[in-house]
């Protein structure tokens, strides 16, 4: 028989484990333990003994941990989504001489005349442009679609947008048109544009709160290993030649068909199922599959404390997110750092890293082997970023990673403005880029996603990542659009604009944003409600929620795992 263990400060009594009495339980061979439901041996305990127990089995309970299903659902999600957006960042890179090749020899073969060079840096500045631009159309598809269709859904949704544009890419040589490229790559970028803010989202809201940080960050993780990936493919013995290219960009399609055939065995967000559809048996069913365990009571109830704050609310829209005075400044932070994370050089290095090695010494063709170098030290540093973001906190791997990257972004300058006066400049220049890509691959790469799904609740978090997205998105657009005139005007120079933006960054980050580790959400928007000259009040009506609300907070700081 399955009794609940009952923890009061009253007199211990010898009764039998049949019912819950205002004592201890004892079952007739001894004291009825807790959670592993056996028998100890039987002995005299004090209550202060007693209620240090308790606190050891609410630790335990409460704490969230790694199960399979948590596990697979995170690796599945980040892998068929995350990862995609990765890959079509740096996929044409590599081929791109190739790729020119074929536009003019198209081009020839149509009207008899080889393509002005002009037309022809026009038509492949689209091909690469239309990336970001269509990631910018994706996010603006993510609050309809999360409500609509779900987390979940949503990502399973969002493989046609992968699987066509691949087989329009994979098919683009045999059919002697560029054109289709150029629209491939605005579809491909809707799927990018939707999976790099659902994919946070889902993670954040199947995650326990000890966990949150490490799983928001698995997202970004699986953005460099798609880049490295497509680093590695695109070496000139592999797929980096004429007759490669079409398969290497055709392969974005397989993690999409993994994640369509295996994501449907996994839980949906139980957050979105109880407060957006009120389904709170399949919420139950979906949280105790997450956890690994059947009580799962204290996590509804926090839920249901946070469905009832927000009943008034309903949905909002991006309108009514803009004019949420309650919501104010943590929509202002998300957008400095989604804008601070674009606009702090990380596309420029990776522009000017050839230039820096060519300079420094490496043979032309061991330039592609440096450059996956440092598609390599991105990875690791963000595995890193996993492990220490729930130890470090938010806020520290931020402000030590734009420090870091204002720092190199200057030195860098220097660095490239002697290189060709003191003999061990380009040498450190190479250290400069490493440098860079290590600070922006421990905070803002990753962070900013995971603080904008906990700095929301449920009914904003929709609209919010519809704006991060759209400003993350534009701002790529941005940099990719007018840095390679900022570097034909300034050079090296153009690097003291990055600084700057980094330093900016950096000091509102360290003046506004506060540390949300191991908070719950309604706990981020309390931490806010002052900066944002509001009330925050719980409803007084609800003295179970209440209780839940004081029971959460009881719960001990964890380390990562």
């Amino acid at each position: 028989m399955s009794v609940a263990p009952c923890w009061l400060k009253a007199e211990i009594t010898h009764s039998p484990a049949q019912q819950c009495t205002p004592s201890l339980i004892w079952c007739p061979k001894g004291r009825w333990g807790p959670v592993i439901k056996k028998c100890f041996p039987l002995e005299a305990v004090s209550p202060n003994t007693a209620m240090a127990e308790k606190e050891t089995w609410d630790e335990t309970e409460k704490k969230g941990r790694l199960t399979t299903v948590l596990v697979l659902a995170t690796l599945i999600a980040a892998f068929g989504s995350s990862f995609q957006y990765g890959y079509n960042v740096a996929v044409i890179n590599s081929p791109s001489q190739h790729m020119q090749l074929f536009y003019n020899a198209t081009y020839m073969e149509r009207y008899g005349t080889p393509m002005d060079s002009n037309l022809l840096t026009l038509l492949w500045s689209l091909s690469v442009s239309m990336y970001p631009l269509g990631g910018f159309f994706g996010s603006l598809m993510v609050a309809p679609l999360v409500n609509r269709l779900g987390r979940k859904g949503t990502l399973l949704f969002n493989n046609i947008f992968s699987i066509v544009p691949a087989v329009m890419m994979g098919i683009s040589e045999v059919v002697k048109s560029y054109e289709i490229i150029i629209v491939a790559r605005v579809i491909v970028g809707i799927c990018a544009g939707l999976s790099s803010n659902v994919v946070p989202m889902y993670l954040g809201e199947i995650a326990p709160k000890n966990l949150r940080g490490a799983l928001g960050i698995v997202p970004q993780l699986f953005i460099t290993v798609g880049i490295l990936c497509a680093q590695i493919l695109g070496i000139k013995q592999i797929l980096g030649n004429a007759s490669g290219w079409p398969i290497m960009l055709g392969l974005t399609a397989v993690p999409a068909v993994i994640q369509l055939m295996l994501l449907p065995f996994f839980p949906e967000s139980p957050r979105y199922m109880l407060i957006q559809k009120g389904d709170e048996k399949t919420a139950t069913k979906a949280l105790r599959r997450l956890r690994g365990w059947d009580d799962v009571d204290s996590e509804l109830s926090e839920m249901r404390l946070e469905e009832q704050s927000e009943k008034a609310e309903g949905h909002l829209s991006v309108l009514m997110l803009l004019a949420q005075r309650s919501l104010r400044w943590q929509l202002i932070s998300i957008i400095i750092m989604n804008m601070g994370q674009q606009l702090s050089g990380v596309n420029a290095i990776y522009y000017y890293a050839d230039d820096i090695y060519g300079t420094a010494g490496v043979e032309e063709n061991d330039i592609q082997y440096m450059t996956v170098g440092t598609g390599a030290v991105n990875v690791a540093m963000t595995i890193a970023a996993v492990f220490i973001v729930e130890a470090s906190g938010r806020r520290l791997l931020l402000l030590c990673g734009f420090g870091i990257c204002c720092i190199a972004c200057v030195l860098l300058t220097v660095a490239l403005a002697l290189q060709h006066t003191v003999s061990w400049m380009p040498s450190f220049s190479v250290a400069c880029v490493f440098a860079y890509i290590i600070g922006h691959a421990i905070g803002p790469s990753p962070i900013p996603y995971v603080v904008a799904t906990e700095m929301f609740r449920q009914s904003a978090r929709p609209a919010a990542f519809m704006v991060a997205g759209s400003v993350h998105w534009l701002s790529n657009f941005t940099i990719g659009l007018v840095y390679p005139f900022l570097a034909n005007g300034l050079g090296a120079y153009s690097f003291i604009i990055f600084a700057v933006i980094c330093l900016v960054t950096l000091i509102y980050i360290w003046l506004v944003v506060p540390e949300t580790k191991n908070k719950t959400f309604l706990e981020v928007c309390q931490m806010f409600a002052k900066r944002n000259k509001v009330d925050f009040k719980l409803n007084d009506d609800d003295d179970s929620l209440k209780k839940s609300k004081e029971s959460l907070e009881d719960v001990t700081k964890v380390t990562t795992f």
